[in-house]
């Protein structure tokens, strides 16, 4: 649970012990977690609630502060109520909005990882945000979209005139329909959005040409030798048929197999330098070791 341990518990702990006083969190519950209006309308998943509602009393208890009713109300609610497959997410924008999203609360279902949001998609909303200039005015494909995080927060936030969302797999198309619509991306409004089914071992250079993407970029798509190569002809025959900017982020879990993919690009004629410039904005496990290349001939 790498949400819960970004929480600032030492700050909290601090914060109990010279006050003696539960106020701080009344005020935790009620403006920036469980109790808060967001949360309330788009649920985080029952265990995550139950574990951190447990955390807050045993807080509370140990630094001898009187008990809070509402404190105890809440876990009674979160004890009571199932755990289900599927709960929401949200993610605070600089500018004071969220994005929330469904995901599920498995990993891996349906036969896919598309289904919730992993580190690298975040750490590339992250640069997305401090490089809106990326972004403004342009079309924007996106491959293998996900949930929908990297996209809708550049939707909300840099100002594309366009944005291609894209995946393979259909469960994750209808999930990402979903969540584009439950934060008000519609297709008649700016800007224009649309959601493609793109195999790409299938792909037409026809197709790549209708696109007219000015920004190419993906998310934790270099994890599985076997669709690298698939991936690496993608971006040859994107290359072929105009000059975007291809921008690829990738979680390093696998050593050999990032290397596979670096080393297949550079044989077919494709350049690559890291770019940096990420900040921190979103609580995730920030131990893993994230790259995020630019791409070009």
């Amino acid at each position: 649970m790498s949400r819960l341990a970004s929480f600032p518990w030492t700050y909290v702990e601090k914060q109990l012990e010279c006050n003696k006083s539960a106020d701080l969190i009344s005020e935790i519950l009620n403006r920036q977690t469980c109790l808060h209006p967001l949360c309330q309308k788009f649920p985080p998943s029952v265990q995550f609630r139950r574990m951190f509602l447990m955390e807050l009393i045993r807080r509370l208890e140990a630094a001898g502060c009187d008990p809070l009713d509402e404190l105890y109300d809440a876990l009674a609610a979160v004890v009571g109520t199932e755990d289900t497959t599927e709960c929401y997410k949200s993610y605070l924008l600089p500018s004071g909005d969220a994005v929330s999203l469904l995901e599920n609360v498995a990993l891996i279902s349906d036969g896919t990882t598309g289904l919730v949001t992993w580190e690298a998609a975040l750490y590339l909303a992250e640069w997305a945000l401090d490089h809106q200039q990326t972004f403004t005015n342009r079309t924007v494909l996106e491959l293998g979209s996900g949930v929908g995080l990297t996209g809708i927060t550049i939707c909300r936030s840099c100002r594309p005139s366009r944005y291609i969302f894209s995946d393979c797999h259909s469960g994750v198309l209808q999930r990402l329909r979903s969540n584009v619509k439950l934060n008000g991306l519609m297709e008649e409004t700016p800007p224009l959005v649309s959601m493609e089914e793109l195999d790409w071992t299938a792909v037409t250079e026809e197709q790549i040409k209708q696109m007219e993407a000015d920004v190419v970029l993906a998310a934790d798509v270099v994890y599985d030798p076997d669709i690298v190569r698939s991936l690496v002809e993608l971006l040859s025959a994107i290359l072929r048929c105009s000059r975007p900017d291809i921008i690829i982020c990738s979680t390093v879990r696998n050593q050999e197999t990032y290397s596979s993919f670096k080393q297949q690009l550079e044989k077919a004629g494709i350049q690559h330098r890291v770019i940096t410039g990420a900040v921190d904005m979103f609580p995730y496990n920030r131990a893993s070791q994230i790259e995020i290349i630019q791409l070009h001939t």
